[in-house]
């Protein structure tokens, strides 16, 4: 499983089954993808 960052937008690379696990995972700390990148994208 693998996560990239950009400025732009986010690419999950992994199995099916692993993207919905992180995207839960993830879903606790941020409400939409874009609050995610903005506080985690490199400025």
């Amino acid at each position: 499983m693998k996560v990239y960052v950009h400025a732009k937008g986010i690419i999950l690379v992994g199995k099916g089954w692993e993207i919905l696990q992180k995207l839960k995972e993830y879903n606790k700390e941020h409400s939409t993808v874009a609050e995610w990148v903005e506080k985690v994208a490199p400025k």
